[in-house]
């Protein structure tokens, strides 16, 4: 079981966007790329919430990656304010509810993914400057609707803006800034799975030692 999962948005392999996601992955030493462009399922939720698709196989085990991930990025580019259709698609259909996700009898949302850390890599032709005017709702959507939705609670945004003008050396450092992100999440998930191994062990160890008496 890997402690990261990347999922990438872009739907060319070619995109700086996958580019990234791949340096974030090799820097973090523990980490799955889900390439959802190479995914074969059906990205529209045709009858929304009224009736159930049945799942196809790719989609069945992405899900599968999902509850297995101790943490999750995301990366994407921003296209018209959201992000491309294919990856709005996925999570269409992958993240469900009763599955993904719940609401209580209060109406509050739970999520239901293991996952409590995740990053979002977000990349976008629009200049710094003009965010101001025109927002970055994807950030928004993806972040808080959509994985804290989803249990992941704690969610950071790393924003790659005029991607389209921008030089070699910028576009270098935005790469080194992917793997500097990946290498540092990969130690602090190492320390994690350590120590929850160990308290495992320690806890089998506790069981194992009880003498059952009368």
């Amino acid at each position: 079981m890997t402690t990261a999962l990347i999922l990438d948005g872009h739907p060319d392999a070619r995109s700086l966007t996958a580019e990234l996601a791949r340096r974030y992955a090799a820097a973090h030493g523990d980490a799955r790329v889900l390439a959802v462009r190479d995914l074969a399922f059906d990205p529209s939720l045709r009858f929304g919430y009224r009736e159930r698709m049945e799942l196809e196989p790719d989609l069945a085990d992405a899900k599968r990656m999902l509850r297995e991930a101790s943490s999750v990025t995301v990366a994407t580019p921003l296209w018209w304010g959201s992000v491309p259709a294919v990856l709005k698609g996925f999570f269409d259909r992958a993240l469900l509810p009763q599955q993904e996700y719940r609401y209580t009898r209060l109406g509050l949302p739970e999520g239901l993914l293991p996952a409590r850390r995740g990053r979002l890599l977000l990349l976008a032709d629009t200049p710094w400057y003009a965010v101001p005017f025109t927002g970055l709702p994807a950030q928004t959507q993806v972040a808080r609707n959509t994985l804290r939705l989803c249990g992941v609670r704690s969610v950071r945004t790393h924003r790659m803006l005029g991607v389209k003008t921008a030089g070699p050396e910028r576009i270098a450092s935005w790469i080194a800034r992917a793997e500097e992100l990946g290498r540092r999440d990969g130690i602090r998930d190492a320390s994690r799975s350590r120590s929850d191994s160990a308290q495992a062990n320690a806890a089998a160890a506790a069981s194992s030692s009880v003498v059952a008496t009368s």
